[in-house]
């Protein structure tokens, strides 16, 4: 069985930058179990798998060990390659997917995806986590993942954490975050528990950070920054309970795999 296979850098202008992500257009769903090897194959944070069914399309992400119920940047990957190589003609692309309903447009080069908010909760700070950093955060909150809020820009561009302490974790993963002097705020995000040490750029993260600098802010539209190695801008708006995260996208591979 040959499939069509791209590689695309999405929240990124240039290529090398951003977060790269393998998709894999199918006419039909194929096993789980190859879906999953695939992943595992390319190793990248999320290789993500799309079937068109009339006007919508079924997308489905994994990383390299277990198939994950949202993933942005390689749904931001997956509507590149149906708007700019498949040349999909209707001004927006409809996925269905595990968290329900996502809507992609395009505005000139850039990628609106509009995601559900999910809402985060005020906890206490999990002492595996604790023991990760080495400054402790001033709040700590839970959804998806756990969003730590930091003091300042530096704590989010020098942590180092102990990664084995986040593998058991009660969450997908870890969402570090803080004001910034260019950006409204900056974040960095680990998952080592699904086999992502760092992700470079979490469109998924700012389904939970927008709602809380939307409360502390006071304001609806944002500049922000994933600090990771490679890095990306994301540019969010919050409105009437959905997040539109928007950004860059460029491919960098395309191939045909034989399974």
């Amino acid at each position: 069985m040959k499939l069509k296979l791209y590689q695309i850098d999405a929240f990124a202008k240039n290529t090398f930058e951003g977060n790269p992500a393998a998709v894999c257009p199918l006419d039909n769903w194929i096993d789980e179990s190859i879906m999953q090897k695939i992943a595992n194959e390319n190793n990248l944070s999320e290789t993500a798998f799309f079937v068109k069914d009339k006007n919508q399309f079924y997308i489905r992400w994994f990383t390299p060990s277990k198939e994950v119920d949202m993933c942005g940047h390689a749904t931001l990957a997956s509507a590149y390659v149906i708007f700019d190589i498949l040349n999909y003609q209707e001004s927006e692309i409809v996925f269905n997917s595990k968290s329900g309903i996502l809507k992609v447009s395009k505005e000139n080069d850039r990628f609106k995806m509009n995601f559900p908010i999910q809402e985060i909760e005020k906890c206490n700070i999990p002492d595996n986590i604790l023991k990760a950093f080495e400054t402790k955060p001033i709040e700590c909150y839970k959804s998806m993942d756990y969003l730590l809020i930091f003091e300042e820009e530096e704590n989010i561009i020098n942590a180092s954490p102990n990664l084995e302490l986040l593998k058991d974790i009660d969450a997908r993963g870890v969402i570090i975050t803080s004001q910034s002097k260019e950006y409204d705020f900056i974040n960095r995000f680990f998952a080592p528990k699904y086999g992502i040490d760092e992700d470079p750029v979490t469109g998924s993260a700012f389904t939970q950070l927008v709602p809380y600098w939307n409360r502390v802010l006071k304001k609806d539209n944002f500049k922000a920054k994933q600090v990771s190695k490679r890095a990306g801008e994301v540019f969010c708006r919050i409105e009437n309970n959905r997040v539109e995260i928007s950004g860059y996208a460029i491919k960098y591979l395309e191939g045909v795999i034989e399974v």
